[in-house]
């Protein structure tokens, strides 16, 4: 199976699902569906598995790209496709509420991507909001966006990455309606694309997992 998220067209799978769109300006998604288990268990991605903790037992990671451009002496039109952002689809508020939401890349031989300013930057995580009425939000300090090493502790510096939580309007995995129980959240690298630029085509996979965050 292939693992590619910046192949145009389309594949679907059990396990695995890949769009392509073009926008006037060029910009693709590629959706893959991963079943989370609740509690420790298995993320199947095609070649592998990870583990992870989840509170939703299904949710959807779409990988959106777009162009970036990146001439050469000699040739003035190359460039690539860049990772623009990463949405988390189909995950219930509800369930999930006061978790820490993390999401990371891998590449194609396995090894997490750096994401963030600094090379130890390997996750970024937010965390649903403890709240009775959930709200559309891209207010980072109430997300509590952070950026993260590759074993959870937090990495200081400027955070380069942006994030919105969305339950209005439609899903960007299947266009269905956006509510509580089935929100978009959505991590944008490096929105400047000054720092972080990443190929698509290096991506192999993407890591989804919850983090139980207590109450003191």
């Amino acid at each position: 199976m292939n693992n590619g998220f910046a192949g145009i067209g389309g594949a679907k799978s059990k396990l695995m699902l890949g769009v392509a769109v073009v926008a006037l300006v060029p910009f693709f998604m590629s959706t893959f569906a991963a079943n989370v288990t609740v509690g420790s268990g298995a993320l199947e991605f095609g070649q592998g598995s990870q583990q992870a903790i989840a509170c939703d037992p299904t949710v959807y990671v779409s990988i959106g790209e777009e162009w970036f451009s990146q001439p050469t002496p000699t040739d003035s039109s190359a460039g690539f496709f860049r990772v623009k952002a990463v949405t988390i689809s189909n995950l219930d508020l509800n369930s999930c509420r006061s978790k820490k939401l993390r999401m990371r890349l891998i590449n194609t031989t396995g090894s997490e991507i750096p994401i963030g300013a600094s090379a130890d930057t390997r996750v970024l995580q937010i965390v649903i909001p403890d709240v009775d009425a959930q709200v559309s939000s891209s207010d980072a300090t109430y997300l509590q966006l952070a950026s993260l090493n590759g074993d959870g502790g937090v990495v200081g510096g400027t955070l380069v990455a942006a994030a919105s939580l969305n339950i209005s309007g439609t899903s960007i995995y299947d266009g269905s309606d956006l509510s509580n129980t089935s929100a978009d959240v959505t991590y944008y690298l490096d929105p400047t694309k000054s720092l972080v630029n990443i190929d698509g085509q290096i991506v192999g996979r993407t890591t989804v997992e919850t983090v139980n965050n207590p109450k003191r």
